[in-house]
């Protein structure tokens, strides 16, 4: 027994997009007015959807009121619940941005920005592996017309390795998605896990294939090595209010790999348990490897943020590679931190650029910044909270997951963590430095940037010492989290024993 509000995270955005979409040129004040409307409820709906879900009843809606195993469902739980808050708090600070000015370069920006949000809280919320495919094609080809949104000729490049890349990987998705159910005889995750514990000998094989092909999916598009490459030129390429967002979409692939992973593959599925766990460890400290080099080497401040991001990615998937509800608590606290300060980064690099002219966000010696106090601290508040120095949230991110480590893991995660906290304290004083002390002489010709902009990048930035603040609350509910996590069965029984029950 559901609200009808665990539809709305997918039904809102849809709606939004169908009405943008109705006509495509002109109307510019009004499509804004409604994109940003539409995704401010939507925010105010994920904070009651996580409310609801605090306190640990897990509960789903069944589409058409056909029950699971056979029907599409949408399940709310802990994660589910704040992986939706997180989209929309960051697509808020994004559309508004894009409201600036970004959103008229090309057509249908705010329709085609729904139709991903839409997408992306379908990932989140899907109880079903095929719908969870569904919704990765859904995000994904929106994804495409946004990266292209306003062309160039290194969107168009970039744009192309993306879209090969990701049609491969969604190919990879269909054939893993049936092998899965020729192995289990069904899709419905929670089902799955029920049945993968009483698997015939037989079948393990089949299963283990399928998962071991999922998990090459789900880290082709979380960015985890040697699937990462694709990332840097296609995020550095795209529009800012694009690239802010993308920051949610490597976590779309870490979400999966958690999600599936615990629920099927947990403690309880015998010989298949804890399937590819010590790969995702070895496979995330080399990400935080090869993401450091990529920070050092970055000359411009796009691709810095990039690979920034590529180091996060390491870092959580390290979370999940120890393997320890400790661990995936911490990681819950630093995506929540990391998730929303790039996406800030992204922003901020562009208002950067729009005041250097030609130089743009190269790490080059450019033409005076106008607004360079205020710039120059938002930078740096920015780059304190993304390297993890005190006192923002990001040194508190970085404790608990070090801290998550035992034994030999913290051999090897504490020095690959502070070496790219290092690494990126060292590269972001280069670019501030650059940017804002070694400016060319002579006058700024550069315009004063619009209020929306600064209105996005105080929303996005305001999240960092809040996330301190409330460091109380918000543990406790990432300990909530990752003990749901660790306890399959309730997921199972929620779904599995209900299913004769009305909507």
């Amino acid at each position: 027994m559901t609200s009808h509000l665990t539809v709305l995270p997918v039904a809102l955005p849809l709606l939004t997009a169908m009405l943008l979409l109705f006509k495509r040129h002109g109307q510019v004040r009004f499509k804004r007015v409604v994109s940003v409307a539409s995704t401010f409820l939507l925010a105010l709906v994920s904070a009651v959807l996580v409310m609801q879900a605090a306190g640990g009843e897990i509960t789903y809606y069944a589409l058409g009121n056909w029950q699971p195993p056979f029907g599409i469902v949408l399940v709310l739980d802990r994660l589910s619940a704040l992986m939706v808050l997180l989209t929309s708090l960051l697509a808020l600070g994004c559309v508004i941005f894009a409201c600036a000015g970004e959103d008229v370069r090309g057509s249908n920006f705010h329709g085609l920005f729904q139709l991903q949000l839409m997408g992306i809280n379908g990932a989140f919320l899907t109880g079903d592996l095929f719908n969870l495919f569904v919704f990765f094609e859904v995000l994904l080809l929106a994804s495409y017309a946004l990266l292209l949104h306003g062309g160039g000729k290194a969107r168009i490049q970039s744009a192309v390795h993306y879209v090969v890349l990701n049609m491969a990987g969604s190919t990879l998705f269909l054939i893993a998605v049936g092998t899965l159910y020729g192995a289990t005889g069904t899709l419905n995750m929670a089902d799955m896990s029920a049945r993968i514990s009483n698997l015939p000998a037989e079948r393990e094989g089949l299963a283990m294939a399928g998962a071991l092909l999922l998990l090459v999916v789900f880290s082709l598009k979380a960015a985890m090595l040697p699937l990462y490459f694709w990332l840097p030129k296609a995020y550095a390429a795209a529009p800012a209010p694009v690239a802010a967002l993308f920051a949610i979409m490597t976590k779309i692939g870490i979400y999966a790999i958690l999600r599936f992973y615990s629920l099927v593959f947990g403690e309880q599925a015998g010989g298949l348990a804890n399937l590819g766990q010590g790969w995702v460890w070895w496979l995330a400290l080399l990400t935080l490897i090869v993401a450091t080099v990529g920070v050092l080497a970055s000359r411009d401040l796009r691709q810095l943020i990039a690979y920034l991001l590529l180091v996060s990615v390491g870092t959580l998937l390290a979370g999940i590679g120890m393997g320890s509800t400790t661990a995936v608590s911490a990681l819950l606290y630093y995506l929540l931190h990391t998730t929303l300060v790039t996406g800030a980064l992204f922003l901020l690099a562009e208002m950067i650029g729009a005041q250097r002219g030609k130089a743009g966000t190269r790490i080059v010696k450019g033409r005076r910044v106008a607004q360079s106090q205020w710039l120059s601290l938002a930078f740096f508040i920015a780059a304190i909270a993304v390297v993890g120095m005190p006192p923002l949230s990001g040194a508190l991110g970085k404790v608990l997951m070090m801290d998550a480590a035992a034994g030999t893991q913290r051999f090897w995660l504490w020095p690959l963590l502070l070496l790219s906290g290092l690494a990126g304290i060292i590269a972001l004083s280069r670019a501030g430095s650059t940017f804002f002390w070694r400016s060319q002489d002579g006058d700024d010709s550069g315009e004063r940037l619009p209020r929306l902009q600064w209105a996005s990048i105080v929303l996005l930035l305001v999240f960092s010492p809040l996330l301190v603040v409330l460091a109380g609350p918000v543990s406790e509910y990432t300990q909530a989290t990752a003990a749901q996590l660790a306890n399959p069965g309730a997921f199972v029984d929620a779904l599995m024993l209900n299913a004769g029950g009305e909507q």
